[in-house]
């Protein structure tokens, strides 16, 4: 008898630790920005795990077993979209036997729908290089494509955790106040970049471009994907002959062989910028991504 009641007690001890009181919605974000943004808008009702960090080319993961275990656990995938992920998100969706993260399902959240799109090709051909049918994925380099995504990511977040729904709608407000002071403060910061002339290592900043009135010359790399070669670096050197330009911008997961040959040869700098959160010292979170992305960008006009 007093075995049993023993064992009764081990049980129902299990239950309660099995079974908490709070438990807090798996996010798996596949960029750096937007686990970060996730954690704005999710605060403590939240638990988020990135699938790639900024040393990593979000073209190019491997669908390890450590994130096949996240995926399969998952109640919401945050990713960008625009088929950035294609080499390796579907394999994840596919072997997680998890349908909530499934396209289509509230679990699965696509930021590239909230924006609109720059560099959407006419048509795609490989030959073309690493060409997005949907236009260019990279929209984390404006920050006001952060400000409409997070409208949407908020909703979403309701929409999966319903009881948490008022919550996530006051962390929304919070953020979207301070974050459209901050795009104030940055525009004002970053005024005198305008028409600038860069190079860019991979055709990553077209967002950027378009945010702060920069003007791409080159490209080191000849198509999209494919890094440079001699010749074609030869090449952009020649054209900065006739365009001269202040710097060539590469991401922190990008070589950087090829920008300091350039930036050698041409006597302008290379900046490295963060691209995403993670990506410098200075980018620990959202607003230190463009905090540093401004900053880098004006030292290059001294």
């Amino acid at each position: 008898m007093l075995n049993r009641s023993i064992k009764s007690l081990l049980a129902a001890a299990l239950c309660v630790f099995a079974l908490p009181s709070f438990a807090a919605l798996n996010i798996l974000a596949c960029e750096p920005e937007w686990g970060a943004l996730a954690q704005e808008l999710g605060g403590d009702k939240v638990s988020v795990y990135n699938a790639t960090n900024a040393f990593q080319d979000p073209h190019h993961v491997q669908a390890k077993p450590s994130l096949l275990v996240r995926a399969r656990n998952a109640d919401l995938v945050v990713c960008t979209g625009s088929q950035l992920e294609i080499g390796w998100l579907p394999i994840l969706q596919q072997q997680a036997g998890n349908p909530k993260i499934q396209a289509g399902q509230p679990g699965y959240f696509e930021a590239a729908q909230f924006v609109h799109m720059l560099e959407v090709p006419s048509s795609v051909d490989r030959s073309l290089g690493d060409v997005h049918p949907g236009g260019n994925p990279h929209i984390q380099t404006d920050p006001r494509n952060i400000g409409l995504v997070a409208a949407g990511l908020a909703k979403r977040l309701a929409e999966v955790d319903p009881a948490n729904g008022a919550y996530y709608q006051a962390r929304y407000k919070a953020f979207a106040a301070r974050w459209n002071a901050a795009i104030l403060n940055w525009d004002k910061e970053a005024a005198p970049l305008k028409g600038m002339n860069i190079v860019v290592h991979h055709k990553a900043f077209a967002y950027l471009e378009n945010w702060l009135g920069l003007h791409e010359v080159a490209a080191l790399e000849p198509k999209p994907g494919v890094e440079p070669t001699s010749t074609h670096l030869s090449e952009v050197l020649a054209e900065l002959q006739r365009q001269p330009a202040k710097a060539v911008i590469r991401a922190a997961y990008s070589n950087g062989r090829g920008s300091e040959w350039l930036a050698q040869r041409a006597k302008i700098p290379a900046l490295v910028l963060p691209f995403t959160v993670g990506g410098s010292e200075r980018a620990k979170d959202l607003f230190g991504l463009y905090d540093d992305t401004v900053q880098q960008l004006l030292s290059a006009l001294k």
